[in-house]
């Protein structure tokens, strides 16, 4: 897909003022057009990740015994792995052929949020036979935290806001960090069969892939358009919660997974605002009519995944 521009994110946070302006600008006009990105020169070290998907493989490889004692059917905060199957992203196609797993903002058992049993408060899963696994994966979890900061200040100079408007609703966000698993499809079935037809549910997501191809996008006119991979970038896109709370400004685009013919790994970070923020179009788009009712974050979010995981129905 040539068309996706590839944005140096470090200019965000340049001392000059033009100089992070022109790069919000690029940043924006991805966001209205086409709803995704490549992200270039950002500060997340190579080792790191390289290190994040040699966990990632080493997780997946366990015995499924093992994956299922820490299971996302055991928490109601979206942590944990999701096993084959477990997951329908396009409800109309079936069920994903995918593996996964999900950690989000580490909180002590102690935290005042996770007595007060706020929504997307809970303890992470963390395997035991794992030496070094959980430190390693926090601090990947905190070199995108910080990425995802420093994007959203670009949204907010692009928008036209303080440059610092979303910094308070980032200072605790209900951020999931996803390592995901597609082995290699024999008879598929459909051709989206790695991750059926979605878009994503929060405001920006970070991806890191490994180079086996099976992105796709769907371009303004319909068609399908493979997403490249280039080594030392992400692939960054909008997400429903973003478009909504910019009243449609920005756009997130349907996406797809197809079946790979090869084993695939991929490595995704969510980001939505903190729980209690409220997602409200007239925050940045006050001149015009809200398409949207307020609705906060966490409210919003349990929505999209109720409908996502069948054992979450009724939740």
């Amino acid at each position: 897909m040539q068309s996706l521009p590839l944005i140096a994110v470090t200019e965000l946070a340049h001392a000059d003022p033009a100089r992070r302006h022109a790069a919000a600008a690029k940043l924006g006009r991805a966001s209205r057009e086409v709803g995704f990105f490549l992200v270039a020169e950002h500060s997340v070290p190579r080792a790191t990740i390289d290190a994040a998907f040699a966990d990632a493989r080493a997780f997946f490889a366990q015995p499924l015994a093992d994956k299922q004692r820490l299971s996302i059917k055991r928490s109601p905060h979206n942590r944990g792995y999701v096993a084959m199957a477990d997951e329908r992203l396009d409800p109309r196609a079936g069920f994903d052929r995918k593996e996964a797993f999900n950690l989000g903002l580490e909180l002590d058992a102690n935290d005042p949020d996770i007595v007060a049993g706020i929504p997307f408060r809970g303890l992470n899963f963390w395997p035991t036979t794992l030496p070094g696994w959980r430190e390693r994966m926090l601090g990947y979890f905190d070199h995108c935290l910080e990425l995802g900061r420093l994007i959203h200040r670009g949204f907010a100079i692009d928008l036209g806001l303080d440059e610092q408007f979303f910094a308070p609703h980032l200072t605790a966000p209900i951020a999931t960090l996803r390592l995901l698993h597609y082995p290699a499809a024999i008879q598929a079935g459909r051709h989206d069969a790695g991750a059926g037809e979605h878009t994503d549910y929060g405001d920006l997501t970070l991806l890191a892939t490994d180079g086996v191809p099976g992105l796709e996008v769907r371009s303004r006119d319909g068609e399908w358009l493979e997403v490249p991979s280039i080594p030392g970038t992400y692939v960054c896109n909008i997400g429903d919660c973003l478009m909504r709370w910019s009243n449609d400004v920005y756009l997130s685009t349907p996406h797809r997974v197809r079946a790979p013919t090869q084993e695939r790994y991929s490595i995704a970070f969510f980001m939505e605002p903190n729980p209690e923020t409220l997602i409200d179009p007239r925050q940045i788009a006050p001149d015009q009519a809200p398409r949207y009712a307020p609705i906060h974050c966490a409210d919003y979010l349990k929505q999209r995944l109720d409908a996502t995981y069948q054992h979450r129905a009724g939740s």
